[in-house]
């Protein structure tokens, strides 16, 4: 007799990114903290959301804004203390919710004690833990590696006569995970948070985590032309997603599951084919959801995003759980990039789409475009490639909370500028208006954890034309079809053979759908049933 399969929380459940520098400030520093991301845990709630995933709160020189850790067991100053981290987590679990922290395993910062170890000379017992490389044999750097900020990946230290590798920014050196230690070390990192009851890890540019042993160069990339970012020169085919890294993620795995129901996110940008072999085999399993950032980089079409669904679905093992996001603290906001109005039809999109949504910090706000002064742009990408307006600081402004002074996040001076429009689009204004985004948001999310057919059931894509993207979702004695209009005009559908409409369960817009056609902009859930 086949036992029935347990369903995972995460596989129904939604995720919810914070970026604890703007969520909520409690002391007037101007940033945002623990204190202030338990006083909101009242929003989180009231969105109807299943877990918090936080960007790192660990102490940091800040040079990457806390994706330069110092110390991977403890929390910096700016953000509280532990007694505050413990507060949070006891309250999240109090209200329901889980609580996934930022792990950042490919690299330190350069002020992390083990660094300083290892810099401290070549004979130090530390100094395998990072990467050092004496310089090429006709001098200068090691190879022909390009940091993903812009210039070589490798830094000279005069003390010790050697390079360093960074990825990132030379303040980010990285571990070499080829070493036993620098393992059995970051395990422990991992155990001390699971110890005090975090629900899993977002895991920080996985595919990173080890390099191809001999450091040949990388080729060159033949479509590469000056408008795109440096690192892309090159196809970074030796120093990143090699082989051996998957070893150690399905290690990390094996640790996530000696804690029960935890989950693994992993943060990887590869094609289809490398992505989905993060999620390990059935035997040897690997991270849960390797993250799929294809929503947040395709071109915004049907005909597009059509392709990229059926390629993506295509392409998981029978046994992975497809995932989807399309905004988060790196990339542009979804209403900067589509607009307000298809920014309804994306969420439409992403909380309809198998798989676990994750969403971002202001998204349901509808937040676009948010000018920056040049005097108070932060981020190290744009300082390092300023031509190529690639700055992160847009999607990472003050979560806007009402009309008050500062939109409520702080007393002092937000450590960036907030939207231009916080004063009518914050979280109070919205509360109130029924067809607001916000409250559009809490009904979609109310509708998929009310759905089988939309948490957890099947998916189908149908054909669609003429701007429209439809597919089917089934489950639990549902039969739904979601109609997406990505355009501005007025489009026709048409429902598979012998359906007819049972009821709109839901609608982008506030009019009433007129039958067999889309208004521009519009999105609809719609109930079907056989005709006849």
């Amino acid at each position: 007799m086949n036992e029935t399969r347990r369903q995972p929380w995460w596989e129904s459940g939604v995720i919810y990114q914070v970026y604890p520098r703007s969520y909520q400030d409690t002391n007037g520093d101007g940033v945002g903290d623990l204190a202030g991301i338990e006083a909101r845990l009242g929003h989180i709630v009231s969105l109807g959301v299943d877990a918090i995933w936080l960007s790192p709160v660990y102490p940091s020189p800040m040079a990457d804004f806390g994706y330069d850790v110092a110390d991977y067991c403890n929390i910096d100053p700016i953000f509280g203390d532990m007694a505050a981290f413990d507060s949070l987590i006891s309250a999240v679990h109090a209200m329901g919710l889980k609580l996934l922290l930022d792990f950042v395993p490919n690299h330190t910062s350069d002020q992390h004690l083990w660094f300083q170890e290892s810099r401290s000379s070549r004979g130090n017992p530390k100094r395998d833990w990072y990467i050092w490389r004496d310089p090429a044999p006709e001098g200068g750097v090691p190879n022909n590696w390009i940091s993903d900020f812009g210039g070589s990946s490798w830094e000279w230290d005069e003390g010790t006569g050697q390079y360093y590798l960074h990825a990132f920014l030379k303040e980010q050196p990285d571990l070499n995970w080829r070493n036993p230690d620098v393992q059995r070390a970051m395990m422990d990192v991992m155990r001390f948070w699971l110890d005090r009851g975090v629900d899993g890890f977002r895991i920080d540019v996985l595919w990173h985590i080890v390099k191809h042993e001999a450091f040949p160069d990388n080729p060159l990339n033949p479509e590469w032309t000056p408008d795109i970012t440096e690192r892309d020169r090159l196809l970074q085919v030796h120093s990143t997603d090699q082989p051996e890294a998957h070893a150690i993620s399905a290690k990390l795995r094996e640790l996530a599951d000696t804690y029960g129901d935890r989950v693994l996110v992993g943060e990887i940008f590869l094609p289809n084919e490398r992505h989905a072999r993060w999620y390990g085999s059935p035997t040897q399993p690997q991270v849960h959801l390797p993250f799929n950032f294809q929503l947040i980089e395709s071109p915004w079409d049907a005909e597009h995003l059509r392709g990229v669904i059926e390629g993506y679905e295509a392409s998981l093992p029978s046994f992975g759980w497809p995932n989807w996001v399309i905004g988060s603290h790196d990339a542009p906001r979804i209403a900067a990039r589509v607009g307000e109005p298809q920014a309804r039809v994306a969420a439409m999109l992403l909380l309809t789409l198998r798989g676990t949504p994750t969403l971002y910090q202001g998204d349901e706000l509808g937040i676009g475009e948010v000018f920056i002064p040049m005097e108070e742009i932060r981020d190290p990408q744009h300082f390092r490639q300023p031509t190529l307006d690639i700055g992160r600081d847009r999607s990472r402004t003050p979560m806007p909370w009402d009309h008050t002074t500062n939109a409520g996040f702080t007393t002092g001076k937000p450590w960036l500028p907030l939207n231009a429009d916080w004063s009518s689009r914050n979280v109070a204004a919205q509360n109130n208006d029924p067809a607001s985004m916000l409250n559009f948001y809490r009904r979609m999310l109310a509708l998929r954890r009310a759905s089988p057919a939309l948490s957890t059931g099947s998916f189908s894509l149908l054909g669609g034309s003429n701007d429209v993207l439809i597919y089917l979702r089934e489950g639990g004695g549902q039969r739904l079809a979601v109609v997406l209009n990505l355009s501005s005009h007025i489009r026709r559908f048409e429902l598979p053979a012998n359906n007819q409409i049972k009821a709109v369960l839901a609608s982008t817009l506030q009019t009433e759908p007129a039958h067999g056609s889309l208004s521009p902009n519009e999105g609809l859930v719609l109930e079907i049933q056989k005709s006849g």
